[in-house]
């Protein structure tokens, strides 16, 4: 038999990190973070990122490992994941990949080509057009040579904008013409996908509102504060475009008022559940369980017992 794998995905705020540490403990299981924010250290309130309480319990991979100053890609964690499944498996344990950044998920599961690493030159000149020209119309430019990337691109996404205009750029040859020549980096392994399902969306929307003043009242504007005091950051890196992120920072910077900082946070969180939520209605031999059910675990424990 081909060695396990459990992806537990869906969208943020459904619940996924109370039930992986519940996973823990039923199983002999060791997470690895599936989270683009959680990467970074100093980032903690923002990210949701488990106490220190719940990392004794569950210690968690892929999180804490790099300063905010430092991009991180999909590329980069493929490779990161992929060493963290060999270590956990090596251990006589199965990996438990949790997380709502569903780009990482589909690159781990569905590959990617080698893509060439980022250039400061190519990235620099993308962002000063930006500045004046603004991202919608480099995402019409990236349609003109990458229709199919762009149409799965929101125009207001600078980040992916950025990258797969970097990489025609780069190498004349569009970023779906590197996808389609990638190879699936866990054919050996065999992948049970779960995903948390919050099936009202009121329901959702309340805990996003719920917890994003949550983490208000813990403290995230002094956590955004001290990023903001170091002076080597800005809004250009991927860690403070991060969501919440990116508001607080404009109401430090005096651009919005705390009030209007928190709307456009929610508001912010809301659309990211809405593209992981999408990102899942397609994603392939995928099981659902209801993040509202009270017996959520015996769900979990009955659907893994089965497969």
């Amino acid at each position: 038999m081909k060695p396990s794998i459990i992806c537990l995905m869906g969208a943020t705020a459904s619940g996924k990190t109370p039930l992986a540490v519940q996973m823990v403990q039923c199983f002999p299981c060791e997470i690895i973070s599936v989270d683009s924010a959680m990467v970074y250290r100093n980032m903690d309130i923002g990210t949701a990122k488990p106490d220190q309480a719940t990392l004794q319990i569950a210690p968690h991979r892929l999180i804490d490992f790099l300063d905010p100053a430092e991009p991180y890609s999909a590329g980069q964690f493929r490779e990161d994941a992929l060493r963290e499944i060999k270590d956990i498996h090596a251990q006589g344990k199965t990996p438990l990949l949790v997380g709502g950044t569903m780009m990482y998920f589909r690159i781990l599961q569905q590959g990617i080509a080698a893509l060439p690493p980022a250039n400061k030159i190519i990235r620099d000149e993308l962002s000063a057009r930006a500045q004046r020209e603004g991202w919608e119309n480099l995402h019409a430019e990236l349609a003109k040579v990458d229709r199919i990337a762009a149409e799965k691109i929101n125009p207001r996404d600078s980040q992916r904008i950025q990258r797969a205009l970097e990489i025609y750029l780069l190498t004349g040859k569009n970023i779906t013409q590197w996808q389609q020549e990638s190879t699936y980096p866990l054919a050996d392994y065999q992948v049970h996908n779960l995903a948390l399902a919050v099936g009202n969306r009121k329901h959702l929307h309340e805990r996003i509102a719920r917890r994003f003043d949550q983490m208000l009242a813990q403290g995230l504007i002094e956590e955004v504060k001290k990023l903001y005091q170091r002076g080597d950051l800005n809004t250009d890196l991927p860690s403070i475009r991060s969501v919440g992120y990116r508001q607080v920072w404009d109401y430090l910077s005096g651009i919005i008022s705390k009030e209007v900082m928190r709307e456009q946070a929610i508001a912010a969180t809301r659309q990211l559940a809405k593209r992981q939520i999408t990102w899942l209605r397609s994603w392939p031999n995928l099981k659902w369980l209801d993040a509202e059910a009270s017996d959520l675990t015996d769900q979990m424990v009955k659907l893994l017992s089965s497969s």
